[in-house]
């Protein structure tokens, strides 16, 4: 089984992020990047699925040379490969145009390796935008089927099921191949790398291609951000005082109708 993982690089989450003053757009400068947790998933998953049934799994992004770092990264925890699509005319792209240049990218690296992947993976969404789109745009643009929000995933004759967690439960399907998912937070955690395994990933080669290279043609944001905004800081609370529980819940009680709240 060949799996391609496409991966992002976001600002740290666990850093508070606020908006330039000047520019109005969120201020990342001096902030960690690091693989989007839901990639980071889906990597692990890969893995997994490839450990038990044989196969390879190669991660990919679009970014800056910088990226690397974070692909090695995901080497040191398994990936078997990883490839850079990183280009100054790919920057700035809406999910729409992601999903084509991801595409372009798959068929490049099938046409170098001789073989096509049989599941395309993607995190269900990115920490910074959080628009949960480009898989199920990759899927359409691949014809492919497609299933979100994936905590499951094994082979079956003919195809693949997929374990799909919903707002009530969850859901299984089976689809043949090649099918794109989005994954989820399953039942377990990405693993940690070893030292051995994050010295042999400091040493991994790994290519960087153009939208040249790759055969990926820019196509215009359909999207544009209009601007940012932060949410409104909480108001202070009101302190209720009174010494008798009764006393209290009357003085809650009026100021809740004062408010209107009730």
């Amino acid at each position: 089984m060949n799996i391609f993982v496409c991966v992002k690089q976001v600002p740290d989450d666990y850093v508070e992020v606020h908006l330039n003053p000047t520019t109005g757009t969120p201020d990342v400068e001096g902030i960690d990047q690091v693989n989007n947790a839901f990639d980071t998933y889906a990597v692990e998953m890969a893995v997994r699925a490839v450990e038990a049934h044989g196969g390879s799994v190669t991660v990919a992004a679009i970014g800056p040379e910088k990226c690397q770092n974070g692909l090695k990264n995901l080497i040191a925890v398994g990936a078997n490969k990883a490839v850079l699509l990183s280009d100054p005319a790919l920057l700035d792209l809406d999910e729409a145009a992601t999903a084509s240049a991801l595409a372009s990218l798959i068929a490049k690296c099938e046409a170098d390796q001789g073989e096509s992947f049989d599941l395309i993976f993607c995190g269900k969404e990115s920490t910074d935008e959080i628009s949960a789109q480009v898989g199920a745009m990759l899927s359409e643009t691949l014809k492919a089927p497609f299933v979100s929000s994936v905590v499951e995933v094994e082979p079956v004759e003919g195809g693949v099921k997929a374990k799909q967690e919903t707002e009530s439960g969850y859901a299984v399907y089976e689809m043949a191949l090649p099918a794109v998912l989005t994954v989820a937070k399953p039942a377990y955690d990405p693993r940690y790398p070893t030292i051995k395994s994050k010295m042999a990933a400091r040493k991994a080669t790994i290519p960087m291609l153009t939208a040249a290279d790759a055969g990926a043609v820019k196509q215009d944001n359909r999207v544009t951000c209009l601007g940012y905004s932060e949410p409104a800081k909480r108001q202070a609370g009101v302190r209720i005082q009174e010494k008798e529980a009764a006393d209290a819940v009357a003085k809650a009680v009026a100021m809740m109708a004062e408010a209107k709240a009730i």
